[in-house]
């Protein structure tokens, strides 16, 4: 087994999944470190895409008790059902548009400098959220109507453009349309369960022809990294909203964009065209 790649493999599913949830695009973060790690042709965007069932797995962990009252609960009890209804609702539309313009989105936006700048505008729209006052009418996910989460499955298909977060986009929509933080970080946690499952099954049938029982290490090592680090995010998160807005991580993507910005310019990092 080649202990270069299998560095990488943990290095790409730490990543993973300490960016997973908070609103500052994991998909932005990978697509950079698969540059710098030279792990971005169509392997490792693949690799990139599977470990993300191992983040998932960290949420499904933390949350078992609640998804298995829901499950439990189906065609029987009225909470579980607008739940798992609000959820259906709330991945359509992400699902659709992902299906029309996914191969569009991929050949001129995967790259590092769409990323960079993805991540400044990103961060702008957080800082202006921020500063509205926020009006709650949902304290929580079980108060949630079906037109509340069509608006934040709409906001979720933002996260299309890479570098945008998903999270971030679902979160701060949530904000927006009047969901308290708590409110709208759960309900993205429940919403990247079938959004994120489902693009990796879709992955893991486009892209079989690349299925190798030889890279069973290296997707071990990058799953059980994602779900670690996604693991311990989730539970810091959960506390952080507590008594923090989200201002912290609109500056790190300002930052994080200009040094991906500054390194090209000046050509100190030989980035992917």
């Amino acid at each position: 087994m080649d202990l270069i790649l299998l560095l990488k493999a943990l290095i790409l599913g730490i990543v993973e999944g300490l960016t997973e949830f908070l609103p500052i695009s994991s998909t932005g973060h990978l697509i950079l470190a698969g540059d710098l790690l030279n792990f971005n042709d169509d392997r490792g965007k693949l690799f990139e895409i599977v470990i993300q069932s191992g983040a998932i797995l960290a949420v499904v962990w933390e949350y078992r008790a609640r998804i298995a009252g829901v499950l439990a609960g189906l065609g029987r009890e009225r909470l579980a059902n607008r739940l798992a209804l609000n959820l259906a609702i709330a991945f359509l539309p992400l699902a659709l548009l992902g299906l029309l313009f996914k191969k569009a989105i991929e050949a001129h936006l995967f790259k590092p400098l769409p990323v960079a700048l993805a991540f400044i505008v990103g961060a702008f729209f957080i800082l202006w959220a921020e500063k509205r006052e926020h009006k709650i009418r949902v304290e929580t996910v079980d108060d949630m109507t079906p037109l509340d989460a069509l608006k934040l499955g709409l906001a979720q298909a933002a996260a299309l453009i890479p570098g945008t977060s998903r999270s971030g986009a679902t979160i701060i929509g949530g904000l927006l349309f009047g969901l308290s933080r708590k409110a709208a970080t759960e309900f993205s946690f429940f919403l990247a369960i079938p959004t994120l499952f489902a693009a990796t099954l879709y992955s893991l049938y486009k892209e079989r022809a690349l299925l190798n029982v030889d890279d069973l290490g290296i997707w071990s090592v990058g799953f059980v990294s994602a779900f670690v680090s996604a693991f311990l995010c989730v539970r810091w998160l959960l506390r952080y909203i507590s008594s923090h807005d989200f201002t912290i991580f609109a500056w790190y993507r300002i930052a994080f964009g200009f040094v991906v910005l500054l390194t090209w310019y000046f050509g100190w990092v030989e980035w992917t065209p």
